[in-house]
């Protein structure tokens, strides 16, 4: 009957887009409303698409005698007394479901979890949440054990799933917790904070449609490979309107494909670089110690230094951004030569006439303009990077900000492709140069007068072949050339996440920041512009921070810009990381931070983590030999090969190794390749059946971080984990049990 009604739903709004598209002409007010029911009758299907696997999850059944069952979305009976067929997950009226117990049944007396394939049930568990028979069990108190276990062990597919049959009490609360604020998620690895995030955004776009949809939602992650894992999980609970991007991609028409050395971008990530490059556009603001000559009608024109550094002045006082202050510092310098040439002319025979001509033929002149391009030049923020990156000259002008070591290591040679630490310094910089529109408002006022010529040629034309009966309406009749210009413009409808794509001073209502810890203080400068009313969700796991860059304690990311006005909420259940692998990554968490309390894993895998050591001479082909003995053990699942840059650089070059996927550190990775390898930054937020981890003396090595990477990379597997070493294993991971080469390779 469920599946019934979506076909309805369906069928029912292709029918009504169909019809609104068959619609033409009318009023201007006519046209709008049907291109946004265009655009909401197409999102609409996209939802009942979405959501077709799984449709119904559950059912509730009151001690009433009444019942209810929960799905992705609601669904209403129209035929009766538009009675809740299925009620959305989102709703009040759906808590019981993730908040229910046998001591606080909320009058429900049975929770009953659906498992389907497609429309078909596959299998059922049943809660009775009665008092007297229920029985605590050792997970403490999670909501459908049976459903969640099954979720859990489940063969990974290289796409992150949703969990919202399976959401527990403690990530609930986070889901529906109030819009307003910045909210900061901890957890531990395997917590579902990445799932709590998604889910989230899913709500409060439920909850706070109104305020959202114009505004839309941000889901940031740390790389390319990471969005493409959670790619499917907001679709497939009806949300289709949400932008999924990298802080490296908030900067529109640029891609970072560099690589650098973690010193370097721990430079550029410093809060100083902001002085730094302040510093560098001032630089830019030039003022010529003895003077410069200005050619104007076969003599010369002299600007002087106190001449200049007036004008400089007046435009620095506007305090408008460089370019937008360019005009200010033009117009004071075509004024002090227009006083020159008026002064060799004779000043008492010109009358305001004579002078007005005399300064636009001025600013008409290449060679004065050449000069005040000299002094103040419109900048792009990709030209006064390169400029400053590429001359040492110009890096000594930041030497209040930056240590003559930290210039040194700044400078690189012009053209070096971007890296993704160089996206927050662009976008610094494209707020303190600001962007002169004067040519850009010419280029479209240009283009609006030839599209009107171009569409009243149209009109013309069509006019002239009308032969028709003159009581007839034509085309020509019903809109002439500015309305039909407008007509095409608005007919290709882009939703709020692909405007704000290619928009860099775009807003949004709400931002939530995955593997918040990772983010650099110049990175966070570039979400808080993006999101000034601080509506903000924040996840993350200090003990997995990896990058020099990155944070150590969220109020000193946050503290800048809300003080201590910030929540925290803690998830301290480990979903993913069975007991035995969780234990050996307990000690390396020990030696990160004695005090710190690992998440407690719910389930035992009954499979000890090994590890093996490898010859190096033959240290490739055992890996691929290893790995595809692993694989064999998890059936249709997914293994990664997690190691240091070096132990992955050999693999990409070994022939048995062929065939999976070895990432460098900028592309991306295709998850659902069967083996795929990855250095632990890209791995983060990611989860795979079984991880073969190679290397781990190289890993602690490659960054002073090493520990954090280690401890990341330990906590991947939902499965197994195997650790194979050429030289000694580090002692931190002495509880790791041994395994001969012999036995490995059986």
């Amino acid at each position: 009957m469920l599946y019934g009604r979506l076909d309805d739903l369906r069928d029912d709004t292709s029918r009504r887009l169909a019809r609104v598209l068959l619609e033409t002409g009318g009023t201007p007010q006519a046209r709008s409303e049907r291109d946004t029911a265009t655009a909401l009758h197409t999102e609409q299907l996209a939802q009942y698409s979405a959501v077709e696997n799984g449709l119904c999850f559950g059912r509730l059944d009151f001690a009433d005698g009444g019942h209810q069952h929960i799905g992705r979305l609601g669904i209403f009976d129209t035929d009766g007394d538009y009675e809740p067929l299925l009620m959305d997950w989102r709703a009040p009226a759906a808590r019981p479901f993730y908040l229910a117990t046998a001591a606080s049944p909320d009058g429900v007396l049975r929770r009953r979890h659906l498992r389907t394939k497609r429309r078909i049930v596959v299998g059922l568990d049943d809660e009775i949440l009665d008092l007297d028979s229920a029985v605590a069990g050792r997970t403490g108190g999670l909501i459908g054990e049976a459903a969640l276990f099954a979720a859990i062990t489940a063969s990974r597919t290289g796409r992150m799933g949703d969990i919202v049959a399976t959401i527990q009490a403690e990530q609930d609360k986070i889901i529906r917790s109030e819009l307003g604020g910045v909210l900061v998620v901890q957890g531990g690895p395997g917590t579902g904070k990445t799932a709590v995030a998604l889910h989230r955004a899913a709500y409060l776009l439920y909850t706070h449609r109104r305020q959202l949809h114009k505004r839309g939602v941000l889901v940031v992650g740390p790389n390319a490979t990471f969005l493409n894992y959670i790619g499917q999980v907001l679709p497939s609970l009806g949300e289709t309107g949400v932008l999924l991007s990298t802080v490296g991609e908030l900067y529109p028409g640029l891609k970072a494909t560099g690589v650098e050395p973690s010193e370097v971008a721990a430079v550029k990530g410093g809060l100083r670089m902001a002085d730094a490059l302040a510093a560098a556009v001032r630089d830019r603001q030039w003022v010529p110690r003895e003077g410069i000559e200005v050619p104007h009608d076969g003599d010369s024109l002299m600007l002087d230094g106190p001449t200049c550094t007036q004008a400089r002045a007046r435009a620095r006082r506007s305090r408008r951004p460089h370019n937008q202050a360019r005009p200010v510092f033009e117009r004071e310098i075509i004024a002090a030569l227009a006083r020159q040439v008026a002064d060799r002319l004779g000043a008492r025979f010109l009358g305001s006439d004579d002078i007005a001509d005399i300064r636009r033929e001025l600013r008409e002149s290449p060679a004065v303009l050449e000069v005040i391009d000299k002094l103040w030049p419109v900048l792009t923020p990709e030209q006064l990077l390169t400029d400053l990156f590429a001359s040492a000259k110009r890096l000594a002008a930041t030497s209040r900000a930056l240590s003559r070591q930290e210039r040194e290591l700044l400078w690189r040679e012009p053209g070096a492709p971007w890296t993704s630490a160089d996206v927050p310094l662009l976008d610094e910089a494209a707020e303190l140069l600001g962007e002169d529109d004067r040519a850009a408002k010419a280029a479209a006022t240009s283009k609006r007068r030839r599209d009107l010529a171009y569409a009243q040629g149209v009109l013309d034309i069509l006019d002239l072949q009308d032969e028709a009966d003159p009581d007839v309406l034509m085309a020509v009749d019903m809109l002439d050339a500015d309305a039909l210009v407008a007509r095409v413009a608005q007919s290709e409808y882009l939703t709020a996440a692909e405007r704000a794509a290619d928009d860099r001073t775009w807003t949004f209502g709400h931002v939530i920041v995955d593997e918040a810890q990772e983010l650099s203080p110049m990175a966070w400068r570039v979400l808080m512009r993006r999101c000034p009313s601080r509506s903000m969700t924040v996840v993350g796991d200090i003990a997995q921070t990896g990058d020099l860059a990155g944070t150590s304690s969220w109020q000193e990311a946050l503290g800048p810009y809300v003080a201590d006005r910030w929540r925290l909420a803690e998830l301290t259940v480990n979903y993913r990381t069975p007991a035995e692998i969780m234990m050996v990554a307990r000690d390396v968490l020990g030696s990160l931070d004695p005090s710190a309390v690992p998440p407690v894993s719910v389930r035992d895998s009954g499979l000890p983590a090994w590890h093996a050591r490898v010859p190096a001479a033959d240290f490739a082909t055992t890996v691929s030999a290893t790995a595809k003995r692993e694989l064999a053990g998890i059936g249709d699942g997914r293994l990664a090969v997690l190691g240091s840059r070096a132990a992955l650089a050999e693999l990409s070059r070994c022939p048995e190794f062929s065939g999976h996927a070895v990432s460098g550190d900028t592309g991306e990775t295709e998850l659902e390749s069967s083996i795929v390898a990855l250095t632990v930054g890209q791995a983060k937020g990611l989860e795979f059946d079984a991880v073969l981890l190679v290397d781990p003396q190289g890993i602690l090595e490659e960054s002073p971080r090493g520990r954090n990477d280690l401890y990341v990379a330990l906590t991947r597997a939902t499965q197994r984990l195997g650790v194979l070493h050429t030289g000694d294993l580090p002692d931190v991971l002495g509880r790791l049990s041994e395994r001969t080469l012999e036995e490995d390779l059986m």
